[in-house]
């Protein structure tokens, strides 16, 4: 019995520790969870005023339109990360010029402003996608981020169908030196770099497609690879 109890009292302040440990943790925890909480109110509230200076719904708002439903999208991802919750279900047969054309339009002031332009060439007028609007756009804008951040030259937009399949390319001319990415399961595991990269590749995932970027002459070629959907016509 003597034994026993100095064993349990031996073991007392490493339990303390535990628990103490434990404390904070969860006090560090919950702190962190409220200064998220407190910026992700902070954004929402700026970015509600601008959508009411916007078009009404319906009206062509452009870019800053696109743009701020991109935004408050990504918002409501974090939201849901911070605080649990599935996302809805949103899926919806897009015409695939159109949202290849907005995300353009997003850029091109940006490409504009560092003597470089983009071009849209979609081989398919009629070609459309099934799948979440804002996971698909966030993707292509990604990829014209990442040829404007890190190629150079004219950066081309290209789409065109391959049997079932539409083929998205995001093309530019090498003028700075090109680094070979890392392997895709590995993309953005460290630091503040390859995060868009990796959000390319997971929409390509749920969309039951591919993504690669590959060298092409001097510059680089990411290819996202998405099934194509089939619509009736009238439909």
């Amino acid at each position: 019995m003597a034994v026993e109890l100095a064993e349990l009292a031996a073991g007392l302040p490493m339990a303390a520790s535990f628990a103490v440990a434990g404390g904070i943790s969860t006090l560090r925890e919950g702190r962190r969870r409220a200064a998220l909480n407190e910026a992700v109110h902070e954004l929402r509230r700026p970015l509600q005023a601008l959508a009411l200076t916007l078009p009404a719904k319906g009206s062509e708002g452009g870019a800053a339109d696109s743009s701020l439903h991109l935004t408050m999208a990504a918002l409501d991802r974090l939201d849901r990360e911070i605080n649990g919750g599935a996302a809805a279900e949103d899926w919806e047969l897009l015409p695939v010029r159109p949202l290849l054309a907005e995300a353009v339009d997003r850029w091109r002031s940006q490409a504009a402003r560092t003597g470089r332009s983009l071009e849209l060439r979609c081989h398919d007028d009629d070609a459309w996608i099934e799948g979440d609007r804002f996971s698909l756009a966030q993707a292509v804008d990604n990829l014209i981020s990442n040829a404007l951040l890190h190629g150079g030259g004219q950066v081309t937009i290209d789409a065109r169908r391959d049997g079932a399949w539409l083929i998205i390319r995001v093309r530019d001319e090498g003028k700075r030196p090109w680094v070979r990415p890392r392997r895709e399961g590995r993309l953005g595991s460290r630091g503040r770099h390859g995060h868009g990269l990796r959000v390319v590749a997971r929409a390509a995932r749920a969309h039951g497609g591919s993504f690669c970027l590959r060298r092409l002459g001097r510059g680089a070629e990411a290819r996202l690879r998405l099934p194509a959907a089939v619509v009736a016509e009238g439909g």
